[in-house]
């Protein structure tokens, strides 16, 4: 059973892609909670009253999540592209300009554990993509 599912994952070396499909389907399950509710998007915008976490933001935010997600699996599979792979990489570039500026700018977010998650992923994301770029794509 494990050869078959295996068979579905991206078959490249190194672990970035393996990453990136991960990234996704974490996404989605993300875009499908802020779909069904407001209890985990009120955990990362925890600094305004819990009012202002509304349907229609929770519902935006599950869309443009849904997007990045994607287009994080679509360059799981086709990391050697240069396009694919910088869109990817700026999908990371700007959850964390949009995080950090709910928690910098705006003060909609309090530094915690809602945060916390978002801004490590795509920093280490944008980081390894960053470092790992000459290795996967080749111009």
């Amino acid at each position: 059973m494990s050869a078959s599912i295996a068979s579905y994952l991206p078959q490249t070396a190194g672990w970035l892609a393996h990453w990136q499909l991960f990234v996704a389907v974490t996404a989605i399950f993300n875009s499908v909670q802020n779909f069904a509710t407001l209890k985990l998007t009120r955990r990362i915008y925890n600094n305004v009253p819990p009012a202002n976490v509304t349907p229609l933001q929770a519902r935006t935010f599950a869309v443009w999540t849904l997007t990045s997600a994607v287009v994080r699996a679509y360059a799981a599979y086709h990391i050697h592209d240069k396009t694919t792979y910088d869109m990817a990489m700026f999908t990371y570039l700007i959850a964390f300009g949009h995080f950090s500026s709910e928690w910098l700018i705006f003060r909609s977010a309090k530094f915690g554990a809602g945060l916390l998650g978002p801004i490590i992923v795509s920093t280490t994301s944008m980081i390894w993509m960053f470092k790992q770029y000459d290795y996967y794509v080749k111009v």
